[in-house]
């Protein structure tokens, strides 16, 4: 509750380990509240959440160290590099010496920055940005990790880049990966479980494929308009110049 403001309305959810689970909705639906209590940066104001078998209320900070958060308006420090920076957040997750610095340098690479690591984050473009605090939520391997928009700041090559990092990762460390998005083509191809929110309410979940089924729709696009209620009537899109 955000004042008489009901962010989430009797949200029950189950995500299992070494998924990927989408979660799509319009702006103000509830997503990124959804995440900031199940992550630990915001007390629910009822009900229970278990993350990684800890109790959010009980346990926030065993929860924020078994998982990661990459949140939609991230922060970073422009006066440091990018392994600056990677060092500087492996620290605050008691991370140091030589396997802090493998772990850096094969995330860098991956990601296609090792040319520019080097270089201060102030000389970096919004995709560049994204891509190291892509590598800061990943860094200390955690069992779970939150995407909040991830793709929001990427060029196309750049949002396949981490469509494929998520997917490797998923299937070769058991990682948990809980995305908020309002790319569905992003969500279709990375997801095996989609949920719907809508002004707070779960209204729709299951694999992209039955939720299309489900609602009769050519794709997930589609069948998101077709729940969230936001199709076009293009038939009238240009009836003013008649």
């Amino acid at each position: 509750m955000f004042g008489s403001i009901q962010a989430v309305k009797d949200l029950s959810l189950t995500v299992m380990e070494g998924s990927r689970f989408g979660l799509l909705g319009p702006n103000g639906a509830g997503k990124t509240t959804t995440v900031r209590i199940l992550s630990g940066l915001l007390r629910q104001s009822s009900g229970t959440a278990t993350v990684c078998g800890f109790d959010v209320s009980k346990n926030r900070n065993r929860v924020k160290e078994a998982t990661g958060l990459l949140p939609e308006s991230p922060g970073l420090y422009s006066k440091l590099s990018a392994v600056e920076f990677l060092e500087f957040v492996g620290a605050l997750r008691r991370k140091g010496g030589e396997e802090l610095h493998r772990r850096i340098d094969s995330l860098l690479g991956i990601l296609g920055l090792e040319s520019r690591q080097n270089d201060l984050l102030e000389s970096y473009s919004s995709g560049m940005k994204q891509k190291v605090l892509v590598a800061s939520t990943l860094l200390h391997e955690p069992r779970l990790v939150f995407l909040d928009e991830p793709t929001s700041r990427l060029d196309p090559a750049a949002g396949v880049l981490v469509r494929d990092l998520i997917l490797a990762l998923a299937e070769e460390t058991n990682t948990t990966f809980f995305m908020c998005t309002h790319m569905t083509r992003f969500a279709e191809d990375s997801c095996d479980i989609i949920g719907i929110l809508n002004e707070g309410s779960l209204t729709t979940i299951g694999p992209p494929s039955e939720i299309v089924q489900q609602v009769g729709a050519k794709n997930l696009e589609d069948a998101y308009l077709r729940v969230v209620g936001g199709e076009v009537d293009r038939s009238k899109l240009l009836s003013w110049r008649k």
